[in-house]
């Protein structure tokens, strides 16, 4: 990933500090290079953090396998149920944490089977790394998007095999996850996806060859969009590029829209993080249930 491209991260990454008025390039950099999943959290995650309780459902880790490598994940489900639509939960780049199992369970108590997998399990463990920038370039940095569109097909796979009803089937994502649930519509047999403030540009290189803007013409689900307009990293400017392109796409394409939240900074939805801002979040996850419904996955 470019020094650019992991700047632009970095900078997004960093609500409260780089998201501000005055931020400079100098301040961010300084501020990640010793800002760890921890101490992104630490601040409010006691004061603001959702704890979705597991009573009733079938939720926990589990693992399938990929190209003969066991691939680890989180899944929650209702128990004693099947033929669940299912909904594929992309990390950020801190991985599978609690904050995202959290996801799959709220998805689980409305009714789907929701499985999010460790994309980077291969490379290594995104909990092992104290400082972003030596995680965006030592882990995130080293994941091609085959392995994830591979990694997610399987995840699929397990659902079917598992109650899941993969006719029923749609992708949500988070922040780098975001980014991966505009690929992931373009690739893989889902009706809808929405993606939660993903990087929808940048630099082609031999493991990330595309980015959304590149194959948005080529959507086979439609995908809700829901931005901050305070994001630091994803210039409103961006997503007008990607309006502009979707509109001479596919149906899937034309079909997918964009809620920008003019007050929100990136990673809004994210709880456990002073970027959280309750009303958008709150909003968002409305719009996601309704898009999941709205194109058959519910």
């Amino acid at each position: 990933m470019p020094l650019e491209e992991i700047f632009s991260e970095v900078h997004a990454l960093l609500p409260g500090r780089s998201t501000e008025a005055g931020a400079s390039r100098r301040t961010v950099l300084q501020s990640a290079a010793g800002l760890g999943y921890a101490a992104a959290a630490a601040p409010l995650m006691a004061q603001t953090a959702i704890s979705t309780p597991a009573d009733g459902l079938d939720a926990g880790r589990i693992h399938y396998t990929v190209d003969g490598f066991q691939v680890p994940a989180y899944r929650a489900a209702p128990t004693g149920k099947t033929g669940l639509p299912v909904v594929l939960v992309v990390h950020e780049i801190f991985g599978v944490h609690e904050y995202i199992a959290d996801v799959c369970r709220r998805l689980a108590r409305a009714g789907y089977m929701a499985i999010a997998p460790e994309l980077y399990a291969r490379q290594g463990d995104a909990t092992q790394y104290g400082e972003i920038a030596k995680l965006m370039t030592e882990l995130v940095a080293k994941v091609p998007d085959a392995q994830v569109m591979a990694d997610l097909d399987g995840a699929l796979a397990w659902a079917g095999q598992h109650g899941g009803d993969t006719a029923r089937a749609a992708i949500t994502g988070f922040c780098w996850g975001g980014r991966i649930t505009w690929l992931y519509a373009a690739h893989g047999p889902v009706k809808a996806g929405v993606a939660w403030y993903g990087r929808l540009v940048g630099n082609a290189t031999a493991l990330t060859p595309k980015h959304p803007v590149d194959i948005a013409t080529q959507l086979k689900a439609p995908v809700r969009g829901l931005y901050g307009g305070q994001d630091g990293g994803i210039p409103l400017d961006t997503i007008d590029k990607m309006k502009g392109v979707l509109a001479q796409g596919s149906a899937a394409a034309k079909a997918s829209e964009f809620v920008v939240y003019p007050d929100a900074p990136h990673a809004f939805h994210a709880d456990y993080r002073p970027s959280y801002r309750k009303a958008a979040a709150e909003d968002g996850w409305a719009q996601a249930l309704a898009w999941f419904k709205a194109h058959g996955v519910g």
